[in-house]
């Protein structure tokens, strides 16, 4: 059973890098965001470096659900999904290992570009660390909650829109928590706030990584019926 959930999650690797759009298609929509936000905002940097920790949070979150629909939508289009399903793997575990593959080709490189465009947008240097730990603990709440919506829509033609609007609500408290660790981090690790922030989002991502399976696994079989 290791080797096959490790064989699909190789398999779901090989095919996002030769197929392309997923993370680099999502890192792209990060990029043109952040670079839009200061002709909006104007040149005031102060003003740019207060909005930072929110606007890449909200920027890294919209990256996110582009790439929503490509979790079971093509498996289940090429049947590949109804031969998963018959084959050693558990449903929830197959919703882990697409999850697991999805934050890999697309939450990651999200957080490894954080810190670049935050450069554009006169992010202090004492907010780069709470911010790349927030992200690396609440992009792989992104990815397996969002794996809901996905088997949710799965079936559905043009489901990503449908998708997103469904797993939005559970995309708020990632994205409070997420901001309030980067807000509080002008007194560094030290202030109550951020500490509080980041362990509430760490327990919201602990909270994902079981009710993402769960959720997902339910929704497929509901679809696949």
């Amino acid at each position: 059973m290791t080797r096959a959930f490790f064989a699909l999650l190789a398999r779901d690797l090989r095919l996002a890098v030769r197929l392309g759009g997923g993370g680099g298609m999502a890192v792209f929509f990060f990029l043109v965001v952040i670079t839009l936000l200061p002709f909006g905002i104007g040149p005031d940097r102060e003003l740019l470096a207060k909005v930072a920790p929110g606007m890449l949070w909200v920027a890294l979150l919209l990256a996110a659900l582009l790439t929503l629909d490509r979790l079971f939508q093509a498996d289940y289009e090429d049947g590949s999904l109804d031969l998963l399903t018959m084959g050693l793997l558990p449903l929830e575990l197959i919703v882990v290992a697409k999850a697991l593959g999805h934050w890999l080709t697309t939450g990651l490189p999200l957080v490894v570009a954080a810190p670049l465009l935050g450069l554009m947008l006169n992010l202090p240097g004492e907010a780069y660390p709470p911010l790349i730990l927030a992200m690396l603990a609440g992009t792989p709440a992104l990815s397996f909650l969002g794996a809901i919506g996905a088997a949710l829509t799965v079936g559905v033609r043009r489901g990503g829109l449908l998708a997103s609007l469904l797993v939005m609500p559970f995309y708020v408290p990632v994205l409070i928590f997420g901001v309030g660790a980067a807000d509080a981090a002008t007194g560094g690790f030290a202030g109550e706030a951020g500490r509080q922030s980041l362990l509430l989002l760490g327990a919201v991502a602990l909270a994902s990584l079981v009710l993402g399976p769960l959720g997902g696994a339910a929704a497929l079989r509901a679809n696949l019926r």
